[in-house]
């Protein structure tokens, strides 16, 4: 089974945190976003992975080589966003059998992808309270006799979970009109599929499409709720390590830090003295979380630093971002409300009682900073001594 990993996107919904890095290869635990994409699919069965690149697609080509996780890697450039059935389509000279086409920013279980590759022709569904807001599949059975976008009157509750496995044939059906929205889309080729050969709806027990902030947050509790306890990194004097944490050689955990897992820290990562870790939180690598912080559920990406008497909560912080001593994040609207966020100039509810901070590579809070709940800080943005930040900025 060739898979088909679509990995050229810019990811505008994800930013400040994609302007420099491309939506795919954002952290998520001990590795990027589309690396979790990928294992799960080689775990399912895939025996060849076409990655589709697009964006920043250096950052994909040297992560994975000519060959990941025992089997050969090819690319293929989508040279312009025209949708996915145009990524696909980039695709084509690499294919010459049943493929299946996998969002490498979406996460699934791998048992569900492997029922999907078993039964091929085949597209995965999620069973969802509210259909209305995705595209929703129609069955007779098991078997998919339509596809219908966001519909006010779904035909069922099985949302289109976005991987497919085509036949061979379908190497021939991608180059598909655009469509309202001007692309070209995956779904009509699916259309097209339907019509032509009998294809099952295979429900998958896991999914998360990670478009948003707060989602690659929701991606890294997933899988930092996957950690097996390992110590390799330097545990210092009463430091206190509780439950499923991870400490790579070459971290160091100072004295009198509390950390409760699932977390990982990474290597070059230094914490303490005197710090508390809690939740699902992500150190990146050399990153730094000093004397008096408290950082729960957090990702805190490469080169970033907490140094000094801080509180930041669920909260996603870049690479290299420098929080000032005192800097506090709020992360609970007093209303009881879900935290809204910045997406693509519009605010909108991230679905979660809790949420703090975004913050784009090189941020930089001074002194006494206090940060809303729901703000979102620029790559390079600066604060001054003692401010309230309550804006974007």
């Amino acid at each position: 089974m060739q898979a088909v990993v679509l990995a050229a996107g810019e990811g505008t919904r994800m930013r400040p945190l994609t302007e420099q890095t491309p939506k795919p290869m954002l952290p998520v635990a001990d590795r990027p976003l589309v690396a979790h994409t990928a294992d799960t699919a080689i775990e399912a069965g895939a025996d060849e992975l076409i990655f589709v690149v697009g964006y920043e697609a250096d950052a994909v080509r040297s992560y994975f080589g000519d060959r990941y996780g025992g089997v050969p890697v090819s690319f293929a450039v989508q040279e312009r966003q025209q949708g996915t059935a145009d990524a696909v389509a980039a695709a084509r000279e690499h294919l010459d059998g049943p493929f299946a086409v996998l969002n490498g920013d979406n996460l699934y279980d791998a048992a569900s992808l492997g029922a999907l590759f078993d039964a091929a022709p085949s597209v995965a569904a999620y069973r969802v309270a509210d259909p209305t807001s995705y595209g929703v599949l129609s069955t007779d059975g098991d078997t998919v006799t339509g596809i219908v976008e966001k519909p006010s009157d779904p035909p069922t509750d099985l949302a289109n979970a976005g991987a497919y496995v085509f036949p061979a044939a379908a190497r021939d059906w991608l180059d598909v009109p655009l469509s309202d929205r001007g692309e070209r889309e995956i779904t009509d080729v699916l259309g097209r599929v339907v019509e032509e050969a009998s294809v099952t709806a295979v429900e998958v027990d896991r999914w998360l499409d990670v478009g948003r902030p707060w989602e690659l947050l929701e991606a890294n509790e997933w899988k930092l709720g996957e950690l097996e306890r390992r110590l390799d990194g330097e545990v210092r004097g009463d430091a206190d390590l509780r439950g499923e944490v991870v400490v790579e050689e070459g971290a160091v955990v100072e004295p009198g830090v509390v950390v409760e897992g699932p977390a990982l820290i990474r290597s070059g990562a230094h914490v303490g003295p005197n710090a508390y870790v809690r939740g699902a939180t992500l150190l990146g690598e050399d990153t730094h979380v000093g004397h008096g912080v408290e950082l729960k559920n957090t990702v805190l990406m490469a080169g970033s630093n907490v140094p000094h008497v801080s509180y930041v909560g669920d909260s996603v912080l870049g690479r290299d971002v420098n929080f000032g001593a005192g800097t506090q994040v709020a992360n609970l609207r007093h209303d009881g409300e879900s935290v809204r966020l910045t997406v693509k100039g519009d605010r909108v509810s991230t679905g979660r009682r809790k949420f703090g901070v975004v913050a784009g590579d090189g941020a930089k809070t001074a002194i006494n900073t206090s940060l809303n709940a729901g703000i979102v800080l620029s790559s390079g943005a600066t604060t001054t001594p003692g401010e309230s930040v309550t804006r974007d900025r």
